[in-house]
């Protein structure tokens, strides 16, 4: 089998670095990938440009048996359409069904006729009108851009002055360009976040294992929204309990509308929701695709086969599908180019990449660019060190002491990932899935 990887961040990296295991995997094409997918063992680079849909399916048509898509923006263009409508197996949602990323006012308003949990919340394209909302709505708020806004389209407000800093940025400024066009405010939920990421054949689910982001690029979750700077699987907050509810209150009827609406929903479907005190969900977002960086940790622990349960979900026999993960708890950490997530610098040699990981780790690479042999800061989020551990305390032990290693000038990272969880693990919960 030939798999076709379309992105180049880490997410790629480790959906690559999981299928090239598979024995019955002869080759996995990553286009256009990054300098760790170019050195993976039975991986290569393709010089392909993504959104280039007549290129794509070309490409896949000569070389590849499956595509699999990572990033958001070319499900979002209709890729998946593309490369069906001339015969080729891929895994994806169509563009159709990807607005549930694409566009966020979509999303709400698709979670409120269908009674999906999630904020109350109010759309605009109007500045002055979104900014006379927020005079009866104080903050905190959550301001976000309605469009792909490469995960910083989203400003959660804990002043008024803030908030309309947000609305004044997006809505006046435009700064987020066309993804800025509307703007969606919305209540601030109480709780604690995690991700719940599934695969969907257009009727079946298969919940793949939980996990937790890190937005915030400071330690302590302070600081601006990224596009995550750490992840940990499982997230212990979904217990049993919570992940029986997310499914029932969420993804079933998400796919289920999805189907009846004439639109079957295919592809990685990924719930951010808010866990509240009394363990009942809410919907922050949705996305289109696996996380980055909760590929990483989830990759880590799949102990079956991504390749069949990528073929089972093409066929629609996602009911036929198990997956089993390890018992250990997967921990990464991203590290960060200066002056992320803002402007960024470039160029700076990163130190320590020749150093093999050690066993029960892997670094995960992603805005690295290989010039002539020197591996150097080409990206926002560079590399995610990843590691495993009996439980979250060892697993960032054990990604912090390669990071340690690991070393480019102005480059930052943060060493509290999975705190939350170990705050738990200290009160006697453990791992739940």
């Amino acid at each position: 089998m030939r798999i076709l990887i379309l992105g180049s961040g880490g997410r790629e990296h480790a959906l690559a670095w999981k299928c090239a295991q598979d024995h019955q995997v002869s080759e996995v094409m990553v286009a256009p990938g990054n300098a760790g997918t170019a050195r993976e063992p039975r991986c290569r680079n393709v010089a392909l440009d993504i959104l280039d849909q007549e290129a794509v399916v070309a490409f896949a048509r000569r070389h590849a048996d499956l595509t699999l898509v990572g990033p958001e923006a070319p499900l979002v263009h209709g890729v998946i359409d593309a490369l069906r409508a001339a015969g080729l197996a891929a895994f994806g949602p169509t563009a159709a069904c990807a607005r549930l990323e694409g566009s966020k006012s979509f999303a709400k308003d698709f979670m409120q006729k269908h009674g999906i949990p999630t904020a109350a919340y109010a759309s605009f394209t109007q500045r002055d009108e979104a900014l006379a909302y927020l005079d009866s709505h104080p903050a905190p708020i959550v301001i976000k851009a309605d469009g792909l806004a490469a995960g910083k389209g989203v400003i959660v407000a804990m002043s008024d002055s803030e908030a309309r800093a947000a609305v004044e940025d997006i809505l006046g400024h435009q700064v987020f360009g066309a993804a800025g066009a509307r703007v969606v405010i919305e209540d601030f939920l109480q709780g604690e976040e995690a991700s719940f990421i599934c695969m969907v054949d257009g009727e079946h689910v298969l919940a793949m294992a939980s996990s937790q982001d890190h937005k915030r690029v400071g330690e302590g979750d302070l600081g601006a929204n990224t596009g995550g700077m750490g992840a940990y699987s499982p997230a212990p907050v979904v217990t049993p309990a919570v992940h029986e509810r997310i499914m029932d209150r969420i993804i079933n009827p998400t796919v289920s509308a999805m189907r009846a609406a004439g639109t079957p929903y295919t592809g990685f479907l990924y719930a951010g929701v808010m866990i509240d005190a009394q363990g009942d969900p809410y919907v922050i977002e949705f996305n289109c695709r696996f996380g980055d960086p909760e590929t990483q940790p989830v990759m880590m622990r799949l102990e079956s086969s991504l390749p069949e349960l990528l073929q089972l979900a093409i066929d629609g026999r996602l009911d036929q599908a198990q997956a089993l993960w390890s018992e250990q708890a997967a921990l990464g950490i991203v590290l960060a180019a200066p002056g992320y997530p803002g402007p960024i610098s470039e160029g700076g040699l990163i130190e320590g990449l020749d150093l093999a990981d050690p066993a029960g780790c892997k670094t995960f690479l992603a805005g690295v660019k290989d010039e002539h042999g020197r591996l150097l800061i080409g990206g926002g989020r560079v590399l995610c060190v990843t590691a495993l551990g009996h439980d979250v305390r060892a697993a960032r032990a054990a990604a912090l002491a390669r990071m340690s290693q690991l070393h480019a000038a102005g480059s930052h990272f943060r060493r509290d990932i999975g705190a939350r969880a170990l705050a738990r693990e200290a009160a006697g919960s453990g791992p739940t899935d």
